[in-house]
């Protein structure tokens, strides 16, 4: 009786334990949950993704424009290797579910597409298991958005990866560059926002037609006239910017267009331009 007694009591004493140590949960380390609960925050992170020959500098403008609005607290880095592993720099915080996420490519000049969205999903897969996240956004400048379609081509139908909520594409070449298969004011769209002519990455896009996830993504498409009667950004013809229409419009939950004009629509002035600042507050956050 007395020890049955003294083993009653020793369990009890280790159950008060347990449930001391669960009300006081650790801090992160590593690549662990940025809070070890039973129930992790709901993250919807919104991953950054840079043009060629660029980085993670690049988005610093529009992450810190978040920042002062208050939309966000929380930046951190995915920085990706040549070889496509992922390391990330600082963790999300437990009261700031809107965390910014500046990805940086370190081959900045890989014009692979396949690989470039092979290199966004390792990023996303990443965040998937040290944060558990289950929905994310997605911004891209120029080549980033190539990262994104592409990404976009190979995993929109896969159900075990988080899902996309809200697309910006800034200075998309979805059908070609100036210079180099495509020409000032040459490119036709049908009303559909169809290019009469097509490039050979445009075509390989043509399958997001059928597979773009339908009526799950928000999309902004931000492009720039710089007013000088060639109907671009000095890089990219606002045609071959308005072709993602055509690939996405009729499946995307909402699509919209928006022209930025004047000297500060160059296409890589288009990153650190308040106008799209604002856009992108207001369509991500708000």
């Amino acid at each position: 009786m007395g020890f049955n007694k003294l083993g009653l009591w020793g369990l009890v004493a280790l159950s008060l334990l347990g449930l001391s140590g669960c009300g006081q949960p650790k801090k992160a380390t590593g690549t662990t949950p940025a809070v070890a609960t039973l129930k992790s925050p709901a993250y919807v992170p919104t991953l950054f993704f840079h043009g060629w020959g660029s980085s993670y500098r690049a988005e610093q403008h529009m992450a810190r424009a978040a920042l002062r609005a208050g939309v966000t607290q929380t930046v951190v880095r995915a920085t990706v290797s040549k070889r496509g592993r992922v390391t990330l720099k600082g963790h999300f915080q437990a009261n700031d579910h809107r965390p910014i996420v500046e990805v940086d490519y370190q081959d900045n000049r890989n014009a692979n597409y396949q690989t470039d969205g092979r290199w966004a999903r390792a990023v996303v897969v990443a965040l998937q298991r040290r944060d558990h996240i289950k929905s994310f956004n997605m911004v891209g400048h120029s080549m980033g958005n190539m990262a994104i379609v592409y990404y976009l081509l190979a995993n929109a139908q896969n159900q075990h990866l988080p899902k996309l909520r809200k697309q910006v594409d800034i200075a998309g070449h979805f059908n070609g560059i100036l210079g180099v298969d495509d020409q000032p004011n040459r490119m036709q769209l049908t009303s559909s926002g169809q290019p009469l002519k097509m490039n050979h990455d445009y075509q390989a896009l043509l399958a997001l037609r059928k597979t773009y996830p339908k009526n799950q993504i928000k999309v902004l498409n931000i492009y720039g006239d710089q007013g000088d009667g060639s109907h671009s950004d000095g890089s990219v013809s606002n045609a071959s910017s308005q072709s993602l229409k055509y690939l996405v419009a009729p499946r995307a939950k909402t699509y919209q267009e928006v022209k930025i004009k004047g000297p500060k629509a160059q296409h890589s002035k288009l990153h650190a331009n308040q106008q799209v600042d604002r856009l992108l507050i207001n369509f991500l956050w708000r």
